[in-house]
C-alpha cells in the first residue's frame, strides 16, 4: 500500500471515529434540542399562543424555551408542537400548548410565588412554571408518571421543582399556603382542601365538570378577607382527576 492510499485510509478511519465520538457526546438525535425544534417552538408561540391572546412575555419566553418534545414518550415526539394534547400513557395527556400557556398566564405569577400543581404528568407544565417562579411543587398520583416527570425535570436541570407522589385532591398541606394552584385534570367540583390551602389573595385555575362531558376552565380567587369567587373562563376537555381508592 503506497503512502497516498495509507493516508486516505487513515483519514476515513479518523472521520468515522470522530463522527462516532460526536454521537456519543451529543446523544441520539431524538434526545437533542436542535435548531429545528427551537424553530418549531417559535412557530408554536406565534401561531398557537400569541394569536389567541396570551401576552405575558414571561409565559411566552417559557413556552419558547422548554423543549416539549423531550418531555413526552419518544414514539410521540413528532406530535410535540402540534395544536392538540399528546398522550403520555396511563390514560393521561400533556395539554395543548395554548392551554398550558393560558392557564399559566391566568395565575399571574411573580418570581417568588409559591405554586402548587395537581397532576404532574410528564413534568412539562411544572417546567413552564419553574421558568417563571422559584417555588414549584407538584403532585402526581400515578407512580410511573411521577418517575417519568422526575427523570425529565432532572435531565433538563430543573432543581426548583419539588415532586410528590400522592392524591392531589388533598393538596399538600404541610407546604401550604399557596399563592397559586393549577390543576391539570378535571374535577367534578373544586376540592375543598385546595380552597383551604389557597393563600388570601391567591388564584387557582382548574377544569371543572363531568368526566369526558361538559367542563369549564374556572378561575377561583380568594380575597384578603377569605371570600371565594369563581368565574368560568372557557369550555375545555381534560382527563378526569384521579383519586386514590378509599
Amino acid at each position: 500500500m503506497d503512502v497516498v492510499c495509507r493516508y486516505i485510509l487513515f483519514s476515513m478511519i479518523l472521520n468515522i471515529f470522530v463522527q462516532s465520538l460526536s454521537l456519543c457526546i451529543a446523544g441520539k438525535p431524538e434526545d437533542a434540542d436542535t435548531p429545528a425544534h427551537r424553530k418549531e417552538r417559535e412557530l408554536m408561540v406565534e401561531t398557537q399562543i400569541k394569536e389567541r391572546g396570551v401576552s405575558d412575555e414571561r409565559v411566552l419566553q417559557a413556552m419558547r424555551k422548554v423543549p416539549r418534545h423531550l418531555m413526552i414518550p419518544e414514539s410521540r415526539r413528532r406530535q410535540a408542537y402540534g395544536d392538540h394534547p399528546v398522550s403520555i400513557g396511563y390514560g393521561q395527556t400533556i395539554s395543548q400548548p395554548y392551554i398550558v400557556a393560558y392557564m399559566t398566564e391566568v395565575l399571574q405569577l411573580k418570581e417568588d410565588s409559591k405554586v402548587l400543581e395537581i397532576g404532574t404528568g410528564s413534568g412539562y407544565q411544572a417546567a413552564i412554571l419553574a421558568e417563571i417562579t422559584t417555588n414549584v411543587y407538584s403532585i402526581e398520583i400515578i407512580p410511573e408518571l411521577a418517575e417519568f416527570a422526575k427523570s425529565n425535570l432532572y435531565n433538563l436541570g430543573y432543581t426548583n421543582v419539588h415532586l410528590k407522589e400522592g392524591d392531589g385532591y388533598e393538596g399538600w398541606e404541610s407546604e401550604a399556603p399557596w399563592d397559586a394552584i393549577i390543576v391539570t385534570a378535571a374535577a367534578e367540583h373544586v376540592p375543598p382542601p385546595l380552597i383551604k390551602q389557597l393563600k388570601p389573595g391567591g388564584r387557582m385555575c382548574i377544569p371543572v365538570g363531568t368526566p369526558f362531558g361538559t367542563q369549564f376552565l374556572q378561575l377561583v380567587e380568594k380575597s384578603q378577607d377569605g371570600r371565594i369567587t369563581t368565574r368560568n373562563l372557557m369550555p375545555v376537555i381534560f382527563v378526569p382527576l384521579t383519586r386514590k381508592s378509599k
